[in-house]
């Protein structure tokens, strides 16, 4: 299949951004769709149903039934077509049409025949992803199997929304509990001046000579105005928050390190390296491994940023990822490196993506080349307040530097 032959939705830059808004971790959802696969395959008859989202050149499988699955190139995929069709898209016989008769999945296990796809649309109408049922027989779908698969697809776009609103809260809560702790300790340093101030002037009583006391008092004014700037330092902290329309600061994530980061980047891309012959490693900061930061779209950014990487590094190549928590007194940062050996980036590209008018071109693996990855990687970073520096070297590589601002926990 050629570059121009793949199918792209027209919306296809807002169609990422509106999957990227869910921020989801496709490594961490198989117990919550679990029931909903199940229920497909067994609505349908059909031996194989996968709950799939599609981002700019992956396919990520979070859900699984009779067939295990975690990911595949998007354009080794049927569900690319189905995000094309408002309704559904079905193939009677994937060994009869020139699309999919010569993909693994057809001429190898599970040797699988018929595909019927429902697309998963969010509440604005973007079609993110998925779910599929498939067979090693051609079947025949009766319209009341159908109408059940629609609202299966339904349930989980609703469960996906319900997870980010959960996510949100706990990082809400989480914040409060930090704001609390923070409080507590400004407030205890004035206010146990302002006790110990009054104590001595209680217990010299008529010892107190006029120009202590009011050296006292003088301090005791000044421990008084700290705790009233902190106050009206907090309500303006909360007006602000409850006026802006976006934030800067990445805040719906929770319990989230560095650590962790690495590990979730291993297990979502070391397949991908693997299947190129590419070596692929994450390296982070000891000294700040294991601090507790806000993980919001870290997973998109640096996701796409790597799938870009390994589409233009040639098999025997490296792709390399470093993470930084750097702890600044006025804002902490996250410093994200993804360097690769690929065949590089002209300066004329690098200004494009810079501007967000990235076009698409093929990868050394005969890969298909969406050209939206990197404007999607752009649009985030911008919204999150960071930055993003490009530096390439046409046949020898390309290094991506992002910097994003951080709440610690």
């Amino acid at each position: 299949m050629s570059i121009s032959n793949a199918p792209v939705p027209a919306n296809e830059l807002e169609r990422l951004v509106g999957l990227s808004e869910l921020d989801i971790d496709y490594s961490d959802h198989q117990i919550t769709f679990q029931d909903l696969a199940k229920l497909a395959a067994k609505v349908t008859g059909t031996r194989i149903s996968l709950v799939n989202l599609i981002d700019s050149l992956t396919q990520w499988t979070i859900s699984n039934y009779g067939l295990d699955i975690e990911q595949m190139l998007r354009e080794d995929s049927v569900c690319q077509y189905t995000i094309m069709e408002s309704d559904h898209f079905e193939v009677g016989d994937l060994t009869e049409d020139d699309r999919f008769k010569d993909k693994f999945y057809v001429t190898g296990e599970p040797n699988v025949k018929y595909y019927y796809g429902i697309p998963l649309k969010t509440s604005d109408g973007l079609q993110i992803g998925a779910l599929c049922v498939l067979d090693h027989e051609r079947k025949t779908l009766e319209p009341e199997k159908i109408e059940l698969l629609k609202i299966i697809a339904d349930e989980i776009v609703a469960r996906l929304k319900t997870h980010k609103v959960m996510e949100s809260l706990k990082s809400r809560l989480l914040e409060a509990r930090q704001t609390q702790k923070k409080v507590a300790h400004d407030i205890r340093g004035p206010l146990g001046g302002i006790v110990g101030l009054a104590q001595i002037i209680r217990d010299q009583g008529d010892q107190n000579r006029m120009d202590e006391v009011l050296e006292f008092i003088n301090l005791i004014h000044k421990s008084g105005n700290s705790i009233l700037d902190l106050a009206e330092e907090i309500l303006d902290s909360h007006r602000e928050k409850g006026t802006a329309t976006s934030t800067p600061v990445a805040s719906n994530g929770h319990g989230f390190t560095l650590m962790i980061f690495k590990d979730k980047l291993e297990k979502l891309y070391g397949p991908q390296a693997k299947h190129k012959s590419i070596r692929f490693s994450v390296q982070t900061s000891p000294l700040t491994e294991n601090i507790h930061f806000s993980k919001s779209k870290l997973l998109q950014i640096t996701g796409n940023l790597i799938s870009n990487s390994m589409k233009f590094t040639p098999a025997g190549g490296e792709v390399s990822v470093d993470l930084q928590l750097l702890i600044d007194q006025a804002k902490p940062v996250l410093h994200i490196s993804v360097r690769d050996t690929g065949v590089g980036i002209t300066e004329e590209n690098i200004q494009a993506i810079l501007s967000g008018n990235a076009s698409s071109t093929g990868g050394t693996g005969g890969e298909q080349g969406f050209g939206f990855g990197l404007a999607l990687v752009k649009h985030l970073v911008d919204s999150l307040g960071g930055k993003i520096a490009i530096t390439s070297e046409p046949g020898v590589g390309t290094n991506f530097e992002i910097d994003l601002p951080q709440n610690i926990y």
